[in-house]
């Protein structure tokens, strides 16, 4: 008799924690996942995503190094199509030699910047590094979901610093 009533109370006590449980799994705070990817083939180019704003949409954007230019676009996930495009000539940027070889490096990462007059910035930003030059330059671009695509525009300086001695 008294086993019986042992089992009974395990199994009262596994029902309330499963119910405690779900209750504090439904009430928890839910996060989305995001994530961006980057890769790079050899010296040649690199890709990113960047997240763009309120996770509507993510942009990708290929850095080729032999002209030093950064291109990218966003994919609108209503219309299947690429709304959105933007550039920069990095090699400017960087005063990089144009009989040099450039050694640059991209990132993307979270930026949440506020909006200047009417431009307001998507919540990710790229950074790039460039070896020679010793220089990190986070850019930054406007976004505004539509389904109208727009014209190119060019990518924002926003600040960089120097991480070592240029050569």
């Amino acid at each position: 008799m008294v086993k019986k009533q042992y089992g009974e109370r395990r199994f009262l006590w596994l029902t309330v924690g499963v119910i405690c449980g779900l209750c504090m799994s439904y009430f928890w705070p839910h996060e989305p996942a995001m994530a961006v990817a980057t890769d790079r083939d050899g010296d040649r180019f690199a890709i990113t995503t960047v997240p763009t704003r309120n996770g509507n949409a993510e942009g990708v954007f290929v850095l080729d190094f032999l002209t030093g230019r950064l291109q990218g676009a966003v994919l609108n996930s209503r219309s299947g199509k690429f709304t959105h495009a933007y550039f920069r000539n990095l090699a400017a940027d960087f005063n990089v030699d144009p009989t040099a070889k450039p050694h640059y490096v991209i990132v993307s990462g979270d930026v949440n910047l506020p909006a200047q007059g009417r431009a307001q910035f998507a919540d990710g930003g790229l950074y790039v590094a460039e070896m020679s030059s010793g220089m990190v330059i986070c850019y930054a671009f406007s976004f505004v979901f539509n389904n109208a695509p727009s014209a190119p525009q060019q990518l924002l300086p926003m600040d960089r610093f120097q991480f070592r001695q240029a050569q």
